[in-house]
């Protein structure tokens, strides 16, 4: 029998690289040709990370060359902030090393592993070392630097460091901040769908404020392949807040580490200052469901108060957490991306509402392009992304995948077969899913989990930009009937009465009258177009009543509101039905005549607005516009109202927290200044309460 101390004796602990060198597959290294993918795409998310959060629009070059073998030499270049020389060794060579992880916003990566699971994966495959060179714009010269990794002491290995000018070698100027990295690994560059191309192809639909450029070279120098995705905004993301957590998200495990480092006195002051969604009423009302005193010092909950807790949250109304620490694309910037990246005749975007699953604020954005040069054999192209990153594995086992697999796409003019998998057609569906805590199928995130919430508001988005494109079909093809009856009506009926007045020798007749009953019709025709001297998009509207009797309608517009974007020009007045739809009413349109009603907006560049939808109510269709559904429209006015109430309480509530902080600090320094020993600080809070 073997001894258990022999036993016990063989234990080791084992570093965290140590690991991930005998596992690299967790890394997304578990082929030539997606390990050539996963760094490309560690090496490009960081890029587009330092830029975001040093204001810096990104221009990334990615550099691929095939050497001997499998041996590929992969060389990426931004021109983002650099990395100070001493944080180098600690970005390249140290797992588990990042700014982000602790952080409640949304953001590409968060565990610090990727990068330096390049530099180990090279090291592993060809012993070749990472070479870096980073210049800051602070210094006058730039660090040139190889890095190898210590996979035992999880730490890298510098050599050969200097510093010089930087020269970029395409254009032979000095560069004034960026990084570059060139590293050779065992790989595979492969062209298709999943491939380097693609990857960066989607990287730039949902980036784009970013210049994404490519260049692949054959063994004797030659192109392969290359590729450049063209920036088509200047607007970068929005700056994302960090957010605390909140009590519907939370775990037992957590809670109890939390109360354990809390420094506050009393649990209504624990409540409030560590969790986001916890008014003064929700604390109160938190502790009396749990049977909890407010006097109690959270340091001493013990482990059955805090399932209590825990059971509490889920029992006690709490305000949902704060929305800002996500940062959608945008409806406007999602077409613009789709634009560079694919040619098609329509596109319809839309941007959800933030909401929140298990306490985790997420947004859903889903983008629907149809005809063009888009292939019409075979399944449609599905675009997926989490948090602005592709998604380029395990498509039929995503979310995203089973969200557009559960919509019956033939009724917005998809082939369907069967209703089951994905439709058929000239088409393309983007889902962009935007959020502080994506729930992951595996450690590699290639797909999202299943999740209730998440699912329904995707199948909302969808149906959405489903009916954008059943409107622009029906529309297309009423206006292509419409203009083959008015053309034949107006090329025969003038050519009849010309020579009938000829022959009877009469003068010929107002065909207007008789057109009218022919036609019997009411169109709408809207042209968007751009004022070059004020720099506003314009929109003008024309309803032509072709019946013989008089109309009225409702006319409404859709309209790319934001805060950045207004109407500042507007002919007819009209009220504003819900965010971006405006509305005009038209009480009198009498036979044979017709109305134009014109909007300029402001905020816009050249080619950002030029597609719209043209809703009415009334009796009697309008080819050209659609009929509104007032449902949805109900739908996004309680939204509205919604979000509306959320803002406000979540300022009353910050500033109430301001308030109370301030006054803490203030009683907190009269405490220690009160020579009797007096704790007031105990009285305040519990008036503060």
């Amino acid at each position: 029998m073997v001894d258990a101390r022999d036993i016990s004796g063989k234990q080791k602990q084992i570093a965290v690289s140590e690991f991930f060198e005998k596992n690299k597959h967790f890394l997304g290294f578990d082929s030539l040709q997606r390990s050539l993918i996963t760094a490309v795409k560690e090496a490009v998310d960081n890029s587009l990370d330092a830029c975001e959060e040093a204001r810096i629009l990104p221009n990334i070059v990615v550099e691929i060359n095939r050497l001997k073998g499998e041996d590929i030499e992969l060389i990426s270049q931004d021109n983002g902030p650099g990395i100070p020389r001493d944080a180098i060794e600690n970005v390249f060579g140290k797992f588990l090393l990042g700014s982000r992880f602790h952080a409640i916003r949304q953001t590409r990566g968060q565990q610090g592993i990727g990068i330096t699971g390049v530099v180990m994966y090279a090291q592993l495959t060809t012993g070749a070392k990472t070479r870096v060179i980073s210049k800051i714009a602070n210094d006058s010269s730039a660090v040139f630097v190889e890095l190898g990794l210590d996979t035992r002491k999880n730490r890298a290995i510098k050599s050969k460091e200097r510093r010089e000018v930087w020269i970029d070698e395409n254009t032979g100027e000095e560069v004034r901040h960026g990084l570059k990295i060139s590293t050779i690994m065992k790989a595979k560059y492969q062209r298709g769908k999943q491939s380097v191309y693609q990857y960066l192809r989607m990287t730039s639909i949902v980036n784009p404020h970013a210049t994404i450029s490519l260049i692949v070279r054959g063994r004797d120098g030659e192109i392969l392949e290359e590729g450049k995705w063209i920036r088509t905004s200047e607007r970068l993301p929005r700056v994302v807040e960090e957010i605390k957590p909140h009590p519907h998200g939370i775990q037992l495990g957590t809670l109890q580490r939390m109360l354990r480092e809390s420094e506050q006195r009393k649990m209504t002051s624990f409540l409030r200052h560590n969790f986001s969604g916890v008014s003064v009423r929700a604390a109160k009302e938190v502790l009396s469901t749990s049977a909890i005193e407010d006097d109690r010092v959270p340091k001493r909950i013990n482990s059955e108060d805090a399932k209590k807790l825990i059971a509490s949250f889920q029992k006690v109304k709490l305000l949902p957490p704060p929305t800002d620490c996500l940062s959608p694309i945008d409806d406007l910037l999602i077409k613009k991306g789709l634009s560079k990246a694919i040619d098609s005749r329509f596109a319809s975007t839309v941007t959800r509402l933030p909401t929140v699953s298990q306490g985790n604020p997420f947004q859903i954005e889903v983008g629907l392009v149809f005809g063009g040069d888009i292939s019409a054999d075979g399944p449609i192209e599905v675009l997926r992304f989490a948090n602005r990153v592709p998604l380029m594995y395990q498509q039929g086992g995503c979310a995203l995948t089973k969200a557009i697999e559960s919509i019956d796409w033939k009724r917005y003019g998809l082939d369907h077969p069967g209703g089951k998998g994905l439709p058929k057609g000239a088409a393309a569906v983007l889902i962009h899913l935007a959020s502080t805590n994506v729930q992951f199928t595996s450690e590699a995130k290639e797909a999202v989990a299943d999740n209730e919430e998440v699912f329904d508001e995707i199948r909302k988005g969808l149906l959405e930009v489903g009916r954008g494109l059943k409107n622009h079909l029906k529309k297309k093809d009423q206006r292509k009937k419409a203009k083959e009856k008015f053309e034949l009506v107006n090329v025969i009926l003038p050519e009849i009465a010309k020579k009938t007045s000829k022959i009877l020798g009469r003068e010929e007749p107002d065909l207007a009258p008789v057109i009218t009953q022919i036609m019997n019709a009411v169109f709408c025709e809207e042209e968007l177009g751009w004022d070059k001297e004020r720099k506003l998009a314009t929109c003008s509207i024309k309803i032509f009543n072709y019946t013989a009797r008089a109309r009225a309608y409702t006319i409404l517009l859709k309209w790319p509101e934001n805060e950045n974007i207004t109407m500042v020009e507007n002919s007819n007045g009209g009220r504003k039905e819900a965010r971006g739809i405006w509305a005009w009413r038209l009480d009198t349109l009498n036979p044979g005549t017709s109305t134009t009603i014109s909007v300029s907006l402001s905020g816009l560049s050249k080619g950002d607005w030029t597609d719209t939808d043209i809703f009415f109510r009334g009796n009697g269709d309008i080819i050209g516009a659609t009929k509104i559904d007032e449902k949805i429209l109900e739908e996004i006015r309680k939204s509205e109202a919604l979000t509306a109430i959320r803002n406000e309480i979540s300022e009353s509530e910050s500033q109430e927290v301001n308030e109370v902080v301030s006054e803490r600090e203030l009683v907190e320094k009269e405490e220690t200044n009160n020579s009797d020993g007096i704790n007031i600080f105990a009285d305040f809070e519990e008036g503060s309460e």
